[in-house]
């Protein structure tokens, strides 16, 4: 039974970039966070050093790319609330990794390429073991990171720089996804394609989340693109100069950029304000910034919305990270 009124988010990846800022804005609106994150030390630093006080925030070990991790955060978890009397009323699925320059692809323990083993695998699987700690909650959301370049209703999912994202007819899923197989569609490994998959993947795992369980559960399921984040630490493993040239760009060419503490207020919003308590949404800001935008819900492509093809990924999906019961979609 729930015996404080004060609400919990679990953020991943919340030691740097939009997941550190989302902690900081919920924490000032009056949430508990839960940051889940590799590294504790760092992730203590970073939460003294945005001004969130140890007593409204947890520290747990998060790698998402190691499915027995991502259970024993499921666990921890679970155990936090119930001796605090709390609920979970927010799962933000923000943490990734983009690898552009690994010639080959690396493997996380299940031998998945690492890209989509942190960035989708390890996320589809938090979300369904935490689905029931989410549903006891009042007014649970659960929000995962999106990004314009795999959507390609928009400009910035069409650059075809490697390639825009495409999941094929999943080849790469359905022939177990190891070693030679790095791509979810099965063809030749392309390491910027494989972030733009993985996030294309989880944001197709949102619409059949909430295909499959927000009737039953009432649970909000959203996606969210704040913006062109262009100095987060999620571009640390691109080259220097990109580092240095993408931001000025962001900001003087395309007008798209937006400051990590903006970002993670736009997270926020979705996670905690009464005007995101649509289920099923795409969040964006666009990709121009204009003083005072306000957030719309963006179409995804027709490819990304087709039931068919996400029940498929689901349950692709659910093999590979060894969830021997997929649940059921909702009846249409």
């Amino acid at each position: 039974m729930r015996t404080t009124a004060q609400p919990t988010a679990l953020i991943t990846g919340a030691s740097s970039g939009v997941g550190l800022w989302t902690a900081q804005a919920l924490v000032a609106r009056g949430w508990q966070v839960i940051m889940a994150c590799r590294d504790l030390a760092k992730a203590q630093d970073a939460a003294s050093a945005v001004g969130i006080a140890p007593g409204n925030c947890t520290l747990m070990h998060l790698d998402l790319a190691d499915f027995d991790s991502v259970r024993a955060l499921a666990i921890a978890a679970r155990e936090h609330l119930r001796a605090r009397g709390g609920a979970l009323d927010a799962l933000v699925l923000n943490a990734a990794v983009y690898l552009p320059r690994v010639a080959a692809p690396l493997r996380n323990p299940d031998g998945f390429e690492l890209s989509v083993a942190t960035n989708y695998l390890g996320h589809f699987l938090l979300a369904n073991l935490l689905l029931p700690d989410l549903q006891a909650a009042p007014a649970p959301r659960l929000v995962a990171l999106g990004t314009v370049t795999a959507n390609s209703e928009e400009f910035g999912g069409r650059v075809p720089i490697p390639a825009p994202a495409d999941l094929g007819d999943f080849e790469g899923l359905e022939a177990g996804f190891r070693a030679p197989i790095a791509m979810i569609d099965g063809k030749p490994f392309k390491p910027g394609k494989a972030y733009k998959d993985s996030k294309l993947a989880l944001m197709m795992m949102s619409r059949e989340l909430h295909a499959r369980f927000h009737a039953a559960t009432g649970i909000v399921f959203a996606t969210v693109y704040p913006g062109c984040v262009a100095d987060t630490p999620l571009f640390r493993h691109a080259p220097r100069a990109f580092q240095a040239i993408f931001p000025w760009f962001q900001k003087n060419i395309t007008k798209g950029y937006v400051s990590q503490p903006l970002s993670g207020e736009r997270v926020a919003q979705v996670v905690a304000d009464p005007a995101f308590t649509a289920s099923g949404v795409h969040w964006s800001w666009g990709n121009r910034q204009k003083p005072g935008a306000k957030a719309f819900a963006q179409p995804l492509s027709a490819k990304a919305e087709n039931q068919r093809r996400a029940a498929r990924l689901w349950d692709l999906s659910a093999a590979l990270v060894g969830l021997a019961q997929p649940a059921h979609r909702e009846p249409a």
